[in-house]
């Protein structure tokens, strides 16, 4: 296993990575610098879209384009214009953000909100449907990491804040979630389980932000693998890769924070090579 810095621009929050089997490019954003980035490890080619807004997530549509999740609601991204357009208002209460979100194999795009001062539990657990909004989900502090088992029937989403990932039934035919249940408690490890990804052997992948490691979880919520990181604050993972075999982990730059000074590496992307294990394909939104 090695883990090697790339030489990609720092972000302030790296966060929400996508990699697009089709495209064979990574896609990620900057929550803080309210950015898009699409990079195509081929070539090197790395571009950069602005959005109007604080951005908690993105994902790609079957028809072109991404869907950003933005503030109080989602919107379309326009690769061509960078047009953003409102798809979908979620929460007017300006203490309420979007947040970390994914796309299930129904082609819904699944996403959580948090509470803006991270102290209280006002998020919640939301799903878009062809533009259709549903609330699956509430009494979540900070919601990130979704995901799911491969065969759909398990969804995985944690509340950063209670240190805590939940598993919960998942229907695909409905996008219906049911039973939730504490799948980990991150405790020992950090206080923040952040984005996250399952692999083909249904074992989920986990940044530990704060913590300085990346885990591996097997379907029981056992530890196998625990890899320390060059930098505290790993922010998310994603498999890429021609055979899905690396591990992309972006990472936080505190120094926006008050009181906060950045260690060298923070806010650097990484990869993790040598892993042996693959990734799955990501959806993309069908909306």
């Amino acid at each position: 296993m090695e883990i090697t810095k790339l030489d990609l621009p720092k972000c302030k929050v790296g966060e929400g990575p996508v990699w697009d089997v089709a495209e064979q490019a990574l896609y990620y954003i900057d929550i803080v610098e309210r950015a898009v980035f699409r990079w195509d490890p081929d070539n090197a080619d790395h571009k950069r879209w602005s959005v109007p807004d604080i951005i908690g997530s993105m994902a790609l549509r079957e028809g072109g384009g991404a869907i950003v999740a933005l503030g109080t609601g989602v919107h379309s991204l326009d690769f061509a214009t960078g047009e953003v357009a409102s798809m979908a208002v979620v929460n007017p209460d300006p203490e309420v953000q979007l947040a970390d979100g994914k796309v299930d194999r129904a082609g819904r795009f699944v996403f959580g909100t948090s509470d803006r001062k991270m102290a209280a539990p006002k998020g919640g657990l939301y799903s878009l449907d062809h533009g259709r909004l549903t609330q699956l989900d509430g009494d979540i502090h900070l919601g990130n990491g979704p995901c799911w088992s491969p065969d759909s029937r398990t969804f995985y989403h944690a509340d950063s804040l209670r240190h805590l990932i939940y598993a919960y039934d998942y229907d695909l035919e409905t996008g219906r979630v049911a039973d939730r249940r504490p799948f980990f408690d991150s405790s020992r490890w950090g206080p923040i389980p952040d984005g996250a990804t399952v692999d083909a052997d249904g074992n989920l992948w986990t940044a530990i932000c704060e913590g300085g490691v990346v885990l591996c979880l097997s379907p029981a919520g056992e530890v196998l693998r625990e890899i320390a990181f060059p930098t505290r604050i790993p922010a998310s993972v994603m498999f890429f890769g021609p055979e899905l075999d690396r591990l992309f982990v972006p990472t936080i730059d505190p120094s926006f924070i008050p009181g906060r000074e950045a260690a060298p590496d923070d806010g650097c992307s990484f990869v993790i090579d040598g892993l042996g294990v693959q990734g799955l394909p990501e959806p993309r939104y069908a909306g």
